[in-house]
């Protein structure tokens, strides 16, 4: 029988769904979020779908997290109608659901006009910018994410107050908490291999019920996909199991946020070796990894909130909680935004600490890469290294980090290098989406403002 590994083509998607005799397929594909969304399609419609495409109703492009319709978008609205948007099925990307006895899953991606919009079509045309440059992009995505014992019937009813962690108190790298919960553990490692996003290390963090996975390292897209896959599914295993993930980049004041590492290394198209490997430089940091660092570093500012794409994100963005606040590099300083990881020419890469765990991965790799990428065109050269704590230390303005969601959006949309490398719909609609958020978020009063007011003032 295929191996849903083996799908490549439109004949081995129609094979693999006959071998199995289903009548029925899962279909997904990501929104603005990073969330999931889909449907359970006929066997014969899926079939058709796979030769001509098929459709979503466009509002999935025009809504938030909550169902909310966008009031400022230019795509899609009440003005449009809201009509469909035309998807096409990728069959490489066929995927088993372990616990669905045999279902399989396709992922999609948005084409024609709605194409300029879909986070995963976005990376890849910032992929295909560095193919025109002569690399290769591969990357890794590492998360923390914490466990709960509740539900979400429970978690709803307690109004998302005095949650319970899957285990007590801080215990970070601990095999007491990985033993006594080896069942689950085993669960996720087991996920990650039967769904292709196979996990190469996993351990508690430090924290009540947290724990860090890091995803095995891939081709750029193929990254993405895995991230975006791993996400989604280790909520349902949670789920499966009485218990609730969240990937929120700070659910409480009391303990560090929560990341989204991004790993980035290119290799050239010409000879198959690192681009970013030079042993006879300085930590093997070889000129066009020099400029990609000045890249991601000047332009960390303008494509922030593609990285941290909540208002929750700003939250973990503080001094002292391994979250950086300034656009910084450092060789192995995790003090900083950017961290440099010498090695060997397999490798050597750097990693874009600042990512949060929220993020979209299709849009934060883009945004890694893309401002990456602008560095080695315009040949720009990086501050000079931070060594040391990097929170004790002045920085220069220009690395200011924004501090909110709002005035992220507003650097963004008005960067000439996010429209260069994104394109001015996307940016338009993306930016659009950031300000609806920050506008939802301030028409609701917080538990703070009504201790803080309710008596005293």
């Amino acid at each position: 029988m295929q191996n849903p590994r083996d799908v490549k083509t439109v004949a081995d998607a129609k094979r693999i769904v006959e071998e199995r005799g289903l009548s029925h397929v899962k279909v997904g594909l990501f929104d603005n979020d990073g969330v999931m969304l889909g449907k359970y399609m006929s066997k014969a419609k899926f079939f058709s779908a796979l030769e001509n495409g098929f459709a979503f109703c466009d509002v999935i492009l025009g809504w938030d997290s909550k169902d909310q319709l966008y009031d400022n978008v230019n795509y899609t609205g009440w003005h449009t109608g809201y009509p469909d948007a035309p998807v096409r099925i990728l069959p490489e990307t066929c995927r088993e659901i372990p616990f669905e006895d045999g279902m399989l899953l396709f992922m999609g991606e948005f084409s024609e006009q709605a194409e300029a919009l879909c986070p995963r079509g976005t990376l890849r045309r910032v992929i295909e910018k560095a193919d025109e440059l002569g690399f290769d992009v591969f990357g890794a995505l590492e998360y923390e994410f914490f466990m709960f014992q509740e539900t979400p019937e429970s978690a709803r009813e307690k109004g998302f107050r005095n949650l319970k962690p899957l285990t007590p108190d801080w215990f970070g790298y601990s095999i007491l908490r990985n033993s006594v919960h080896s069942d689950l553990y085993h669960q996720i490692l087991n996920l990650g291999e039967t769904m292709d996003f196979p996990i190469e290390g996993i351990h508690t963090e430090t924290g009540p019920g947290v724990i860090e996975a890091a995803i095995t390292v891939d081709s750029a897209i193929n990254a993405a996909d895995k991230a975006a896959l791993f996400k989604t599914f280790i909520k349902v295993l949670a789920q499966r199991n009485e218990l609730m993930a969240t990937f929120m980049a700070k659910w409480s004041g009391d303990y560090p946020g929560q990341s989204g590492h991004i790993h980035l290394s290119l290799r050239n198209k010409s000879d198959g070796k690192s681009a970013f490997y030079d042993p006879d430089q300085q930590n093997n940091i070889s000129k066009i990894q020099r400029h990609f660092i000045a890249g991601q570093q000047r332009l960390m500012p303008e494509f922030l909130p593609m990285i941290a794409p909540t208002v929750n994100s700003y939250t973990r963005l503080i001094p002292g909680f391994w979250a950086p606040t300034d656009a910084t590099w450092g060789v192995e300083n995790r003090t900083t935004a950017l961290r440099v990881i010498p090695g060997s020419d397999k490798s050597q890469r750097v990693e874009y600490r600042l990512g949060s765990a929220d993020a979209n991965p299709y849009l934060s790799l883009a945004a890694a890469l893309a401002s990456g990428l602008q560095g080695i065109i315009n040949e720009w050269e990086p501050e000079e290294q931070v060594k040391g704590n990097a929170y004790e230390q002045q920085h220069s303005p220009e690395l200011a980090l924004p501090s909110t969601l709002w005035d992220a959006a507003q650097k963004f949309k008005q960067s000439s290098a996010t429209r260069s490398m994104l394109g001015d719909d996307f940016v338009d609609h993306y930016a659009a989406s950031r300000e609806w958020e920050e506008r939802e978020f301030r028409k609701h009063i917080t538990d703070w403002e009504m201790d803080r007011y309710f008596e005293i003032i």
